[in-house]
């Protein structure tokens, strides 16, 4: 999606990715065919462009260090460095004042057992490194067996967190150029399922103090950071209108998707415009508008149908092209427009749900 935004914007496109059939292959002018840790691809990446950015965390942040001794490279590095690993973004966030849960670090099923003493009730395990989409991760509570769980989630380090009785995920997006101006999308309101985001609903339905407070928090974040480009910062709203940071990502995030069809600029378009030193652009909301995933789970039967979406009023189908679709693997997802949310989320139920029954899977609720 990057690579078609940029495309249209005029640009030329060089790829690396370890898969020679990424989506992104089909719409670039050159791609590479490597580890992001081959040195050789790299180089050749670095020589082929004039400014480099990263839609994936799970990159070895030496390699974009090796790319940036020769070309720019957004968001810098260093963000990655802290974001990819829940520890260190963890410590920044406490060390910088921004409002997080409580949390201990723990690297062994002693540390754990001592760690769970301190947190009087629920809690969650999560791996330090390459955590997505809620894998890694482990619920727990003060009786749970911590040789059991540690065996379990078979990391050397990870990260005990309290549970967060939230009654609202949002996310909000961010991005800031070269000479410090931020543009900040107003707030995506977020539901998962299995620890995947099953839709996002735009804008979120949230008191206006609290999208202020959002989208004040994730500025400071992005000038801390020294950001250029554009970060995702995931929120959770507690009962008394107190957001605390749950995650941090530097690059376009899944709920943002939907910006391609309700924001005059992209996140997308945004995320260019920002590291390739343009004015950042307008985000106003254009329509009230609801993304739902489309998981690989739908695959069961075969491809769907996609003829009764593509007729639904206000559908937009984006599929990804991936060759193999699997259980929970993000394959697409579909936007709504309507008149307002509650009319979006009506029309999406319709329009999923005979797809979802066809696949053995339960119904969308509203």
């Amino acid at each position: 999606m990057l690579a078609l935004t940029a495309r249209r914007m005029g640009y030329r496109i060089a790829t690396l990715d370890p898969d020679p059939s990424c989506p992104a292959s089909p719409v670039s002018d050159l791609t590479l065919t490597a580890s992001f840790d081959d040195s050789s691809a790299l180089r050749r990446l670095a020589e082929a462009s004039d400014v480099v950015t990263y839609e994936f965390e799970n990159i070895p942040v030496e390699s974009l260090r090796q790319i940036a001794s020769c070309r720019s490279v957004f968001p810098d590095p260093s963000i990655l460095h802290i974001c990819q690993h829940r520890e260190r973004e963890r410590d920044f966030l406490k060390s910088s004042g921004f409002p997080a849960p409580r949390y201990s670090v723990v690297t062994s099923a002693s540390e754990l057992s001592e760690a769970l003493k301190s947190f009087p009730g629920k809690t969650r395990l999560k791996s330090s490194a390459f955590g997505y989409d809620g894998k890694g991760q482990l619920p727990l509570d003060p009786k749970s067996d911590s040789i059991q769980a540690w065996e379990q989630i078979r990391v050397p380090r990870a990260v005990l967190e309290e549970h967060v009785p939230f009654i609202r995920e949002i996310s909000v997006l961010v991005a800031r150029n070269a000479q410090g101006r931020s543009v900040t999308f107003p707030p995506f309101e977020n539901r998962h399922v299995n620890g995947i985001l099953e839709r996002t609903i735009f804008p979120a339905r949230i008191p206006d103090a609290i999208a202020k407070d959002a989208m004040d928090l994730a500025v400071r974040i992005a000038v801390k950071l020294g950001l250029v480009g554009l970060l995702a910062v995931e929120l959770f709203e507690l009962s008394d209108g107190r957001l605390l940071v749950n995650e941090l990502a530097p690059r376009v995030h899944n709920s943002g998707h939907l910006t391609a069809e309700a924001c005059p600029t992209s996140q997308f378009e945004q995320q260019i415009r920002a590291v390739c030193g343009l004015p950042l652009g307008d985000v106003s909301p254009l329509t009230p508008a609801v993304m739902f995933n489309l998981l690989g789970d739908l695959w069961k039967q075969g491809e769907p149908d996609w003829a009764p979406v593509l007729a639904t009023p206000g559908a937009s189908l984006h599929l990804y092209g991936k060759s193999e679709a699997r259980p929970g693997r993000k394959m697409g997802h579909l936007t709504l427009r309507a008149s307002s949310i509650r009319e979006a989320i009506r029309l999406g139920s319709k329009t999923m749900n005979p797809i979802r029954q066809k696949a053995g899977l339960p119904p969308l609720l509203d």
